[in-house]
């Protein structure tokens, strides 16, 4: 009985002493160590194997070879079943396309190509990271042609506890400038207000030397032809909103001497604020030029030339009779 009773306490005790497979492990790290495959792996527990998966890949271990590795750091562990295995897991993520893209933005501007760029890769297809790692990643060997916008260059992916990637990534750099643009489609005769316009970074190639390259260079004045949204605004298709339409009646004003004189006309041209227009006098019929000072209202000075018209006036019967 006692020596049952003896063999019974070693057992225990050898099965209170011996290591267990760990059959899914999530790896932190580039390398395997002996605990990542057992617990209670003993005193050789950190001891590294050899590199484990990249970044969200993973590899298996068979039972022979987890055998294998028992037996050669005396790990108080034997397979009961030819099934017995090891998965081991590294999460990886994708890196963000944005890294790559400042990392090329970085290396360009370096060159003195453009303090403000865009960056377009050609099929980028990014490669996984340690999900837990912040990465840094910089771009090298740059092949850049400043005339086409193409680039070449070697991507280099680091980070604390991770091996170095290193990818090769092209693609194509275009200089930006800040310039209003439409906020949505804006139809002719549209007279700006501030709202209609905001302030965008445009592709350099799309500002030809006639575009507008500040807002108060917009507001308050009118389109001429439609302009899509997000469009620069060309100063060519922007005239001051007219303040006299043609063939409308005006308040007509003539100063001199001290002594003011009113009367209506009939506007032969359109006119925006300060512009001289021809008009034609409603009682005297003569035609002069005046100037537009107002909505509906003109000023004739007493040396100002006499006009011709281009087409006869007509005048409205009820203004004659008057």
């Amino acid at each position: 009985m006692r020596i049952l009773i003896l063999v019974l306490s070693m057992l225990l005790c050898a099965q209170a002493q011996a290591a267990s497979l760990r059959t899914m492990t999530t790896l932190h790290g580039p390398a395997v160590l002996l605990k990542d495959l057992f617990d209670d792996a003993g005193t050789n527990a950190d001891r590294v194997l050899g590199p484990g998966p990249e970044p969200g890949g993973r590899i298996i271990v068979e039972a022979a070879q987890l055998n294998a590795i028992a037996r050669q750091y005396n790990v108080a562990w034997r397979s009961v079943s030819r099934a017995d295995r090891a998965v081991l897991e590294w999460p990886g993520r994708p890196l963000r396309k944005d890294e790559a893209v400042d990392a090329v933005r970085i290396a360009v501007t370096a060159t003195g190509s453009g303090d403000d760029i865009d960056v377009e890769l050609d099929g980028f297809t990014p490669p996984l990271v340690p999900v837990e790692v912040e990465t840094t990643s910089t771009a090298s060997q740059l092949d850049f042609d400043s005339d086409s916008g193409r680039f070449t260059a070697a991507l280099t992916v680091t980070g604390e506890g991770m091996n170095p990637i290193d990818t090769r990534i092209s693609g194509r750099v275009v200089e930006m400038v800040e310039a209003p643009v439409a906020v949505t489609r804006l139809l002719p005769e549209t007279v700006l207000r501030a709202d209609d316009v905001r302030v965008a970074r445009v592709r350099t190639a799309l500002m030809q030397s006639d575009v507008a390259r500040a807002v108060n260079q917009i507001v308050g004045m009118q389109l001429r032809r439609p302009v899509g949204a997000g469009q620069p605004l060309r100063l060519t298709d922007l005239v001051r909103p007219p303040l006299v339409q043609r063939g409308s009646t005006v308040q007509i004003e003539l100063s001199t001497g001290g002594l003011t004189v009113s009367g209506q006309a009939i506007a032969l041209d359109a006119g925006a604020d300060g512009e001289k227009i021809r008009v034609q006098n409603i009682t005297s019929h003569a035609f002069l030029f005046a100037q537009v000072v107002g909505p509906g209202q003109v000023r004739v000075t007493p040396d100002a030339p006499a006009a011709l018209p281009t087409q006869p006036a007509r005048f409205d019967r009820r203004a004659d009779a008057e």
